[in-house]
């Protein structure tokens, strides 16, 4: 692996998303990715030379509270600091365009990671809205 390259709100495919997707949660995603892109604060590709091996994004209320969503580390990649460095960037760039609070949801077994990031801990309620 050379060097990962960080990259904002770069143009992505869904064929590329859809991809790391596959390799690291085991199914394609969204059949189209771009209303979400369209919808984030802010994005994040890293890149391997030309392929895409980490990802995630940040939606937001249109006020001060933004939520981090869907970090993605290629299964190559785990275990590097990509994630750290995903979220980390992803925090920075979304507090420089008016974010004052950055929400994340995850299971308890990433609770260490996301402390790790600077996150702490809160009650949060959860409703499922399909079936």
């Amino acid at each position: 692996m050379t060097a990962v390259d960080i990259r904002t709100d770069p143009p992505l495919a869904n064929a590329n998303l859809a991809a790391l997707w596959s390799a690291a949660w085991g199914n394609t995603g969204p059949a189209d990715f771009q209303p979400m892109l369209t919808h984030s604060l802010v994005y994040l590709g890293a890149y391997d030379g030309t392929r895409l091996v980490g990802f995630v994004h940040v939606a937001f209320d249109g006020g001060v509270h933004a939520f981090l969503l869907d970090p993605t580390v290629h299964p190559d990649c785990r275990r590097t600091g990509l994630g750290t460095r995903l979220v980390t960037e992803a925090a920075r760039l979304s507090a420089e365009r008016g974010a004052e609070w950055l929400h994340v949801d995850y299971e308890p077994h990433l609770a260490g990671f996301y402390a790790g990031c600077g996150f702490r801990a809160t009650e949060a309620g959860l409703l499922r809205l399909t079936p």
